[in-house]
């Protein structure tokens, strides 16, 4: 974990949490890739266990749309949102952070208090500057380990899309899927500046990315993971709440799920650890005693 200080406040006012802050620690077994990476650029994962205070972590569910230009994207989130509105539901209920993140899709919830939680946060100067995306850093990483539409016969559509016949679609739908569901304390924001405005607001320092895709926006937003890792959180990728946008006609030619598992590896290797996604449904036996709040009161 990060021991140096994650934010400073423009201001220099102190500002006053506004969640509950409960007792209670998930229990993480973390998978990355060994390190260094071995040569040759193989995988060789390793696991180590790793607690994480609930009321230190916030869960971002990126770009979970109600719709896509690509129909099979489309029907993966409709199969993922229930049985990730599962998970942030276990886990707000232990006290975690939910932000909900449908890029370009905000704007649809300006009136509701979710999205006024965001707005109203104090901002904060990070020390590295928070970018619209952040794509492939060769300082650090190589190319992803799969193409997005590199045939000669390249369709008009969504780069990556494996719809047999891919086609352009406009502008779809960006609210939220409605299996996704908003209360609480939950929060809505596409910028990676406002997400770290509430952060330290709340005093987050971990941040677990759920969504799509993996290979685009989990990575690359503003509030993507290579974001919050050049920020200092400590972070991980929900590996079974996530999918990616890759089409099998494209390198390295595997089946879509593998190119999913593929990009998994690289954010592994590179970037951050993954976890699953049970592990957020639970927190280790007695960290959430009154007995365990008193004493670190």
């Amino acid at each position: 974990m990060s021991s140096k200080p994650l934010l400073v406040a423009a201001d220099g006012a102190k500002h006053t949490r506004v969640m509950p802050r409960v007792p209670g620690r998930f229990q993480l077994k973390m998978r990355q890739c060994r390190k260094p990476v071995p040569a040759g650029f193989a995988y060789e994962p390793m696991y180590s266990d790793v607690q994480w205070e609930v009321a230190e972590t916030a869960i971002v569910v990126c770009d979970m749309w109600i719709e896509h230009p690509c129909k099979m994207a489309a029907q993966r989130v409709a199969a993922l949102a229930p049985l990730l509105n599962r998970v942030i539901s276990a886990a707000r209920d232990h006290g975690a952070l939910i932000i909900h993140a449908p890029s370009e899709g905000p704007k649809y919830y300006e009136a509701t208090p979710f999205r006024r939680r965001v707005t109203s946060a104090p901002r904060l100067e990070p020390h590295v500057p928070i970018r619209s995306r952040t794509e492939c850093d060769p300082a650090r990483e190589p190319n992803l380990p799969v193409v997005t539409n590199n045939r000669v016969d390249k369709p008009p559509g969504p780069s990556g899309c494996d719809d047999p016949i891919v086609q352009s679609r406009g502008s779809p739908d960006r609210h939220q899927h409605p299996a996704l569901q908003m209360t609480g304390y939950d929060a809505v924001s596409d910028s990676g500046q406002e997400m770290f405005n509430l952060f330290g607001q709340e005093g987050i320092k971990n941040v677990v990315l759920t969504g799509v895709h993996t290979n685009m926006c989990v990575l690359g937003r503003s509030f993507g993971i290579r974001t919050w890792v050049y920020l200092g959180f400590n972070v991980a990728l929900c590996r079974d709440m996530t999918d990616a946008l890759y089409d099998p006609r494209d390198y390295p030619f595997v089946s879509h799920a593998r190119g999913t598992e593929l990009i998994v590896e690289h954010i592994e290797k590179y970037w951050c650890p993954s976890i699953l996604s049970a592990s957020l449904c639970q927190v280790a036996p007695g960290s959430n005693d009154p007995a365990t709040s008193a004493s670190r009161s």
